[in-house]
Parts: C-alpha cells; structure tokens; sequence
C-alpha cells in the first residue's frame, strides 16, 4: 500500500499515474495526516466497476433462485464471471 501526501499528487503526478498504470495498485492521499483520497488508474477502475456490477446480478439471480424464480445456469453465471477477467 501506497500512502503519499496530497502535495506530491501535484509535485509527483507522473511517478503516481505511472506507478497505478505499472500495478492495478492504487495510491491513498492523506490531507493534513488524516486519509483523504483514492488514485487509481482507469483500468483498475473499470475493473473494480465490472466486479461490483458481477455481484451485484449474482446476489440478485442467488435470490431468484432462493424464490424459485427464473434464473441463470451455473454454466451461465460462470461464463459471465469468465468474460468479466477476460475483459479486465
């Protein structure tokens, strides 16, 4: 984890943008010693954005399954899980 303080964001841009671009990692800013911010690259950004979408329709077919409800395969969620890594 990478913990720098909200001054090198404007002193060190290029070092930061290549370091989240290198990584996935993200940096944290602090402000006035207290945690103020997240930079990332967009990549993992998108990333992260595809997963939450992925649970978010897994959690909701998990509970049409539960209700006996219409929902997709096991096969199906897989596949939509494989595509979400392949495409990150």
């Amino acid at each position: 984890m990478v913990i720098k303080p909200s001054t090198s964001l404007r002193n060190q841009y290029n070092e930061i943008s290549d370091y989240c671009k290198a990584t996935g990692e993200p940096v944290y800013l602090t402000k006035n010693g207290e945690g103020d911010l997240v930079v990332m690259s967009i990549d993992a950004f998108e990333y992260i954005k595809s997963l939450i979408s992925l649970n978010k329709e897994l959690q909701y077919q998990e509970i049409l399954r539960l209700c006996d409800e219409e929902n997709y395969s096991l096969d199906e969620a897989t596949k939509m899980w494989e595509q979400t890594i392949k495409n990150s």
